[in-house]
């Protein structure tokens, strides 16, 4: 969140509290004061910084329950798509290791994984990053103040050092980490109950000597079936529509864990060493003092109401990235959404953030990526008549030799119906599923339309070339299995 500050503003210590109080003098003493030190408020301030505004930043990391935290950057650094992606990486390796003894690698003994060396070695990275950050507001001279930020009028902000916690769940917080935790243990555990986004699922069964039971509390649709489907197979358990209702720690020290089947109504309970909870991030507004001065949330999600150009219901103040109502919670999004909102504050543009058809990628075993709409969101936009979708089952010709199962590899493309068939929708599973999407985003900029695609010519042998070649449509009720080279 940005406040565009105008009135002159001094530091204040008492105690644990830091206040910024107006000075009579009317002056500036920050142009911009941005609250959060994530990927979009970095850039922000940066950006601002460049331009010649005076910029501060406040940040602070509350300590989880398990006393796991981190230094600036956010969660996109710390405890997202950074250690996510090293993590996918670890996970990659020891399948690749598996295939290598297919294609002639001798490997001797049985292959095992230390998590402790991938842990120290991750987390040094992002302590990196967490240094490169600190360095970057400081050459840029943004003031960086480790304290989390509110409101107290239009103008004038206080920071906190520390803050409570809520607890909804008996045993949730005593005994179970979150994703906060996950990327900073020194060593992994043999099972585990989670709830928590595909992608980590299948990174700690891979990781783990034993699979893990998973719940979800949702209905997955085609494309996140395929993914499921696809780690089912490989070890992951899923128990479906089940809903947790309390974590017992035993005498041995095992966790008990007891849920509710949504299907049949009946309680379920299996022991664990370890009990990982994500249900989603809630938005930290409550801390922020917003009410007080008029700025508008949606009561349902927790989020500030926000315009085009990222303004609030007060005039001087601003919301963009996982705060705002609306928008993606994506770190490229926010970069963006931040660089463009400093250049507008200090009038070098007027150009707004584009958030359609913004591409992302899901970093499960089996890779997910996706640009525009889906299936259903054509549908209920355009009517099922009016949307023509194409689709294709490959096998990447990596898999052959490793005689794996390629059967959840899919691509399906969205269509207007008619014309040269604007492409709406975008979607691909399998190996390198975000290096696929980006490359094929760009043409969304541009009014990407079938015929585009058709008459690209793919680079062979490769799984993006086989988005060039989908020709059959669902509605043809053709086979879609891709045969031949």
């Amino acid at each position: 969140m940005a406040a565009l500050c105008r009135v002159r503003h001094r530091w204040k210590r008492t105690n644990c509290i830091q206040l910024i109080t107006r000075n009579l003098t009317g002056t500036f003493d920050y142009d911009l004061v941005v609250i959060g030190g994530g990927s979009g408020g970095l850039a922000c301030s940066k950006e601002a910084a460049q331009l010649g505004q005076k910029v501060a930043v406040l940040d602070y990391v509350e300590p989880s329950v398990k006393g796991t935290k981190w230094g600036i950057g956010g969660t996109c650094v710390n405890v997202g798509c950074i250690p996510k992606k090293l993590m996918h990486q670890a996970a990659l390796l020891g399948t690749a290791l598996k295939d290598a003894q297919k294609y002639g690698w001798q490997i001797p003994g049985p292959i095992s994984h230390n998590w402790s060396t991938m842990a120290e070695a991750v987390q040094n990275h992002v302590r990196s990053l967490n240094w490169g950050h600190r360095v970057q507001l400081q050459d840029k001279e943004v003031k960086y103040l480790n304290i989390k930020g509110s409101l107290v009028d239009e103008h004038t902000v206080k920071g906190l050092t520390r803050t409570g916690k809520e607890v909804t769940i008996p045993g949730a917080v005593e005994h179970g980490i979150t994703s906060d935790d996950i990327f900073w243990l020194k060593e992994t555990v043999a099972f585990g109950i989670i709830l928590f986004p595909i992608w980590c699922a299948g990174k700690l069964t891979l990781g783990c000597q034993h699979p893990i039971t998973f719940s979800l509390l949702c209905v997955l649709q085609q494309m996140a079936g395929l993914v499921t489907d696809y780690m089912e197979a490989y070890g992951t358990k899923f128990s479906w529509r089940s809903v947790p209702k309390s974590v017992d720690k035993l005498s041995s020290g095992a966790l008990q864990v007891t849920w509710t089947d949504e299907q049949t109504g009946k309680d379920q309970r299996d022991t664990f060493d370890s009990v990982l909870w994500a249900i989603g991030r809630a938005p930290e507004t409550k801390t922020l003092g917003l009410e007080k001065v008029g700025v508008k949330l949606n009561k349902e999600s927790g989020k500030i109401l926000v315009a085009a150009d990222e303004s609030t219901s007060v005039p001087n103040i601003y919301a963009f990235g996982d705060i705002g109502e609306g928008r993606p919670e994506l770190t490229p999004t926010a970069i963006k959404a931040g660089k463009l909102l400093a250049r507008r504050l200090a009038g070098q543009t007027n150009e707004l953030m584009n958030y359609d058809n913004v591409a992302t990628t899901v970093f499960t075993p089996l890779e997910y990526g996706c640009v525009g709409l889906s299936e259903e969101e054509a549908e209920g936009r355009h009517g099922k008549d009016s949307i023509e979708v194409y689709h294709a089952f490959y096998k990447p010709l990596e898999f052959t030799v490793a005689e794996r199962d390629a059967s959840q590899c899919y691509i399906k493309v969205v269509c207007k119906r008619g014309g040269d068939q604007r492409i709406l929708g975008l979607h691909f599973t399998g190996p390198n599923a975000g290096e696929v999407t980006q490359g094929f985003a760009m043409g969304f900029q541009c009014g990407a339309t079938l015929t585009h695609l058709k008459e690209t010519v793919g680079i062979h042998p490769t799984c993006a070339e086989e988005l060039t070649k989908v020709n059959v449509s669902k509605r043809s009720g053709l086979d879609a299995t891709v045969t031949g080279c």
